[in-house]
């Protein structure tokens, strides 16, 4: 039998790619015309490859459910970020609040799936995204959580493990962590 792996999960707008902002609000791209991939992402990414982590993309897309955008662009936009870095898995969500569903983050459900499908160790692993909900469904597995940026304002239920500015610094303090960890025997969430 296989040891489970650490992985560090990844919401993938405002993480991988950067948000569109369109009337004061972080929104996804469109289409791949708006898809920027966020400074040193790449670079970042290698690194916690070579250490040995699985890479998984969670990423909520409600704005196929509300009819806002296409499923065709939303596969589209992952199919280019699968080609463009070392990702594992995505697992997307289209649902919205209203369908109360157990995979739409916060809820935990896609972080889940992922685990049973690659055998991944959640005590071992990091949840990196860009808002409270991303935080949250890490927390509710036992992940350790970055907060990439400033959360938008938006109120958190929950404080991250470490707030950090970007997807180069979040690898470097997940390495680091890890690498203490692993002398210590365990992931200390409260480090900073």
């Amino acid at each position: 039998m296989r040891a489970a792996k650490p992985a560090v999960f990844l919401d993938r707008d405002g993480v991988l790619n950067e948000a569109i902002f369109r009337d004061g609000r972080p929104c996804p791209p469109r289409d791949l015309s708006e898809l920027v991939i966020t400074l040193g992402a790449r670079a970042a990414l290698d690194e916690l490859k070579r250490e040995g982590f699985s890479l998984v993309v969670v990423t909520n897309q409600p704005d196929v459910r509300r009819s806002k955008a296409k499923r065709a662009d939303v596969d589209n936009i992952n199919a280019h970020l699968a080609t463009s870095l070392p990702l594992d898995a995505i697992e997307v969500w289209e649902h919205d609040d209203i369908d109360r569903c157990d995979c739409r983050k916060p809820k935990p459900g896609m972080i889940l799936r992922a685990q049973k499908t690659l055998g991944l160790d959640l005590a071992r692993s990091f949840m990196v995204g860009d808002r409270w909900r991303d935080i949250e469904a890490g927390r509710r597995v036992g992940c350790c959580t970055v907060l990439n940026g400033d959360g938008y304002g938006e109120p958190f239920p929950c404080a991250p493990t470490i707030k950090l500015t970007s997807l180069p610094r979040a690898a470097a303090w997940i390495i680091r962590s890890f690498k203490e960890a692993s002398t210590s025997g365990r992931l200390d969430e409260n480090a900073q």
